[in-house]
């Protein structure tokens, strides 16, 4: 199976108990919305293979325990860690106009209100604190906040994604010895 068709719902992080059940992150904004899922697709040797969900029991930080059918044992259990889970991309639901998923919008150019296209959005880093997309700008990384004052919207059509970034934010990454320089100034002025 072809992943073009499908997204990245989490990944199973560990076995649960003795009888098969497994842990799965969810690398989602709602879990919530899966805790009903009749059935998710394991990615094992760079195939997506079926498995029917018997139970998701959506726990805390968006993790869940998760009993699949015909995975019985540890053993069983074990053999899928570490594996990547993927939902049918037909499944998602419309965010309506300028709404987007993380995933189609990798590839987009980022466009500034101010300043226009400014590069090629590369990935999206989704740590605990605070979602980035993370752009090519002159041979930089430039990481941008995914907040609403910040990332706008999305144009599908155009393959762009709008901002409005904050007074400053690129010249940190194209001028990072600037911020070091300033404050060896000013404790050299306090001596």
């Amino acid at each position: 199976m072809a992943h073009d068709n499908y997204y990245l719902l989490g990944y199973i992080v560990r076995t649960h108990g003795t009888k098969g059940d497994v842990t799965i992150h969810l690398d989602v904004d709602y879990p919530e919305d899966y805790a009903e899922v009749d059935s998710i697709f394991v990615e094992i040797k760079g195939e997506l293979v079926p498995y029917f969900v018997e139970d998701m029991n959506i726990q805390k930080q968006n993790k869940a325990i998760v009993r699949l059918e015909d995975v019985d044992s540890i053993e069983q259990a074990q053999a899928l860690v570490g594996n990547a889970l993927y939902m049918p991309i037909e499944e998602l639901e419309d965010l309506g106009e300028g709404g987007f998923y993380y995933h189609q919008i990798q590839g987009y150019t980022v466009v500034d209100e101010v300043m226009g296209e400014l590069g090629i959005i590369r990935a999206i880093y989704t740590p605990n604190t605070q979602d980035l997309i993370a752009m090519d700008y002159q041979g930089s990384e430039v990481l941008i906040p995914i907040v609403d004052d910040i990332v706008l919207s999305a144009d599908h059509e155009k393959k762009q994604v709008r901002v409005k970034l904050p007074e400053g934010l690129l010249e940190v990454y194209l001028n990072p010895d600037s911020d070091a320089e300033a404050l060896a100034e000013s404790e050299d002025n306090e001596d």
